[in-house]
């Protein structure tokens, strides 16, 4: 078990973008009415933010931190860390954040990294950033985390289209000796690294011909190897059992009562089933469980910085809060993260126009 214990480092604040284009469920071809209402149902998407072809993850992320340091009247020559927490990256190289170091007009002394952790996206971020802020040789750092998911996998595959939304979201974390820690619990099982993957792209599988022919596997799912595929059963497994075996652990690590002293469970919106099922095994509060899913879909890295601007947006700038967090995904990997917060920023979220059609 990795277990992280980061002190002097708080949360000072959130912000989020999206497309301006939104596709609603009943409007795929492969779904008649009444599939896409069950979909609806179960899976818990009504709706999603879709990017054109002219924006990419930066783009998005790049505007939630423009938007995210002049509401903390930040000046950008003492940012000292920028990481991005990202699987559509600008290009293979070179890493996407050097590129929004020149564009955000950061100091060349900043220290950037990319993290291409998929859905553990800002898990990931806080505990690395977090651990290098938290000797006070660097004092201020911002993480962006987002992806265009939509534009990685088979526009014929009817098992993950409907799933992924687009969305880029930035925090800002500050050294502060006073800040309350931020205990983080991480596991990884490569051996499962099969159940989400893109076959063809990378120097194992490098592009060919072969990897733009689409074949059929039945079931409306048609996809080329260039195409991200999810083998559905077995994330489902993985899903259920390791994140809340670690939610249950995380609590009882740190002697915690999750009616008494956790104020939201933040978890990964991977879908309604899934939430479900993890909030059915770990008896949580529904209440305490804030779920946008419906309305934007699977935002991978983004998921529990979104749920923050789109659910808790009031309470995080007000008062005080608890707040425990579980993401899980590629790898496959999963953490969970406690931290308590103080009234931070939490922009509005914006929405980015799209210059083509969809």
């Amino acid at each position: 078990m990795a277990l992280w214990n980061i002190k002097n480092v708080k949360l000072a604040g959130v912000a989020g973008a999206v497309p301006d284009k939104a596709v609603d469920t009943h409007d795929f071809d492969f779904f008649n009415r009444e599939e896409a209402d069950v979909f609806i149902d179960t899976v818990g998407i009504e709706k999603r933010y879709v990017a054109t072809d002219d924006i990419c993850a930066s783009d998005l992320c790049l505007a939630a931190a423009e938007n995210l340091i002049a509401k903390l009247g930040w000046n950008k020559e003492e940012i000292d860390i920028l990481s991005f927490a990202s699987v559509t990256g600008d290009y293979r190289t070179p890493p996407t954040s050097c590129i929004l170091q020149e564009r955000l007009g950061l100091s060349d002394r900043c220290f950037t990294l990319d993290i291409p952790m998929g859905c553990c996206g800002c898990v990931y971020s806080i505990t690395v950033v977090g651990n290098m802020l938290s000797s006070g040789n660097l004092k201020k750092a911002l993480l962006l985390i987002g992806d265009t998911a939509t534009r990685m996998g088979s526009p014929y595959d009817k098992s993950r289209v409907p799933l992924f939304g687009d969305c880029g979201t930035a925090l800002a974390l500050e050294y502060h000796e006073d800040a309350e820690p931020i205990i983080v619990d991480f596991h990884t099982f490569g051996k499962g690294y099969r159940a989400l993957m893109t076959p063809a792209g990378g120097f194992r599988h490098p592009v060919t011909p072969e990897s733009f022919e689409y074949e059929d596997f039945g079931n409306g799912i048609v996809r080329a190897p260039v195409h991200t595929l999810i083998n559905g059963m077995d994330v489902l497994s993985f899903a259920i059992s390791k994140p809340p075996k670690s939610i249950d652990e995380l609590l009882k690590y740190c002697a915690l009562d999750k009616e008494k002293d956790i104020d939201y469970f933040l978890i990964h919106q991977a879908n309604k089933l899934i939430i479900d099922r993890i909030v059915k095994k770990l008896k949580l509060e529904t209440a305490k469980v804030p779920c946008n899913i419906r309305n934007f879909g699977n935002l991978g890295g983004s998921s529990i910085p979104m749920l923050m601007v789109t659910d808790l947006k009031e309470q995080l700038q007000d008062r005080k809060l608890s707040l425990l967090c579980s993401a899980f995904g590629l790898g496959l990997t999963w953490g969970t993260m406690f931290l308590k917060t103080e009234p931070m920023v939490v922009c509005d979220l914006i929405k980015i126009e799209c210059s083509s059609g969809l």
